[in-house]
């Protein structure tokens, strides 16, 4: 944890270190003479490290062989927390700062998520989808990745939420900023019943590229990718080409070709993504996850839960032949997140019929 704070220290002289003397951990305690046999250790570096190490004292190790005062909340490289993809990368994060619920780290070491990434200027078709998806993931029991930018990051989170799942938030900034500001709500919620991570300690300026480069962490930290709607430049596209390079599954869900925002995701459909039109297709093809019935909390329902009865009849008569979700919102006066669940449940009840485009209409044979 104290090593990625050493100036001059990069993820591969990290490497080095732990390599060379077993551990980040006896590395602490390696001589200056020890140290200066390694590859990349001249003398400025080596400087740069006495400097480092006498800032922090002289304090015996800890428990975990590392100084008592290291600071907590921190993986590095070595950390038997930290999932072991993140070093497959060809950049690895040097440290990684967290805040929420450590136990979502194990999942994560096990890549037992679903990434879901997206334009920040999303059509109401694809923040309503991506609704739907963060509803339909908690509701199956799976953490949810994304970079709580503006647009379908924060549309998936909010429907994680509203149905009791557990959101990861891979940050941009460090995690004493928020980005946009007016998310300070959700990113407080997100670290209350979720997990927030970064790259970046506390005071590290906000740039640009840091948000392009979490891309790489949400797709180490994921099982499968899905992108629900992305123009042709966008960072949801890198994410998208990460997954395929490492034989993720990749969903992405259908657009109106005409729109904008969606040119982008629909090439990827065009070069061989697999199409996703509806939110139960992906828990159909994902199953149960590893939070079902484990630390699902109490607000949150099994998949196969039965529907309210009351709710479920007004749902049905706003339906009629066939609606959308956001014709099924503008009538019923409930969000597109709320909707999308009781939908999903009508669904695998065999009642309503799911059609692209975020449409529904009765199954055949079923009655209100």
């Amino acid at each position: 944890m104290l090593w990625s704070r050493c100036p001059g220290l990069g993820w591969r002289r990290l490497g080095e270190l732990e390599r060379a003397c077993g551990g980040l951990a006896a590395a602490w305690g390696t001589t200056a003479d020890e140290l200066a046999g390694l590859n990349g250790f001249g003398p400025g570096v080596l400087a740069s490290i006495e400097v480092h190490r006498q800032s922090w004292g002289q304090d015996p190790l800890g428990e975990g062989g590392w100084p008592a005062q290291a600071p907590r909340r921190v993986l590095v490289p070595g950390d038997p927390a930290r999932p072991a993809s993140l070093n497959q990368l060809q950049r690895p994060p040097l440290a990684l700062h967290w805040a929420g619920r450590g136990s979502l780290w194990a999942p994560l070491r096990r890549r037992q998520a679903i990434a879901v990434v997206g334009t920040r200027r999303p059509s109401p078709h694809g923040r309503a989808m991506a609704e739907a998806l963060g509803a339909a993931l908690a509701g199956a029991g799976w953490p949810v990745v994304s970079g709580l930018a503006e647009g379908i990051d924060a549309a998936v989170h909010r429907g994680c939420l509203d149905w009791g799942g557990r959101p990861i938030g891979v940050l941009g900034t460090p995690l004493d900023r928020v980005y946009p500001r007016h998310h300070h709500g959700l990113q407080a919620a997100v670290a209350r019943h979720g997990l927030l991570v970064s790259e970046h300690p506390r005071g590290t300026p906000v740039r640009r590229g840091h948000f392009a480069a979490r891309n790489r962490l949400q797709v180490a930290l994921a099982q499968a990718v899905v992108v629900v709607e992305c123009p042709e430049s966008s960072g949801a596209l890198h994410s998208a080409a990460l997954a395929w390079e490492q034989g993720l599954p990749l969903w992405v869900v259908p657009a109106d070709a005409g729109k904008c925002s969606a040119l982008g995701s629909n090439r990827l459909l065009a070069q061989g993504a697999s199409p996703l039109l509806a939110a139960s297709d992906l828990i159909a093809q994902l199953g149960a996850g590893p939070l079902l019935g484990r630390e699902a909390t109490s607000t949150a329902a099994p998949l196969d839960a039965p529907p309210t009865a009351a709710p479920d009849q007004a749902l049905l008569a706003a339906l009629g032949q066939g609606a959308s979700l956001e014709q099924l919102a503008q009538v019923l006066g409930r969000s597109g997140a709320e909707l999308a669940t009781q939908l999903l449940h009508l669904e695998l009840a065999g009642r309503v019929r799911a059609e692209p485009g975020l449409r529904w209409r009765p199954a055949p044979g079923s009655s209100a």
